[in-house]
């Protein structure tokens, strides 16, 4: 019974095939980097793509929550800033903390 050549690489004795050593090696390092990418990296930056267009999309009259649990209502827009009504009183935040817009929905997923 003839074994998978793959495997007579992996198992080699030291000093023999070491070309083959290191290739499989740079492969297995590869597909790590590729499986990182495509598990992790890519749908963060989808992710933080949907969140810069759901602020770009803000505008006064919104019903919003806060990265800290505030729900309240968008009454005036500055270029960084955002001040919501929330109860009887004026919060002013940062627009990077809004994290959801409840009254709508952003328009349809890019694909």
């Amino acid at each position: 019974m003839t074994a998978h050549p793959m495997l007579a690489l992996l198992f080699a004795p030291s000093g023999q095939n070491a070309s083959g050593g290191l290739t499989i090696f740079l492969v297995q390092i590869a597909a790590l980097i590729a499986i990182f990418y495509v598990m992790l990296i890519r749908p963060q930056r989808k992710q933080q793509e949907r969140h810069r267009q759901l602020l770009a999309s803000l505008q006064r009259g919104d019903k919003v929550v806060t990265s800290g649990g505030i729900i309240g209502e968008v009454v005036h827009l500055k270029d960084d800033e955002v001040t919501v009504k929330s109860g009887e009183s004026r919060v002013v935040v940062m627009r990077t903390n809004i994290a959801n817009i409840l009254n709508r929905s952003i328009e349809a997923k890019p694909q």
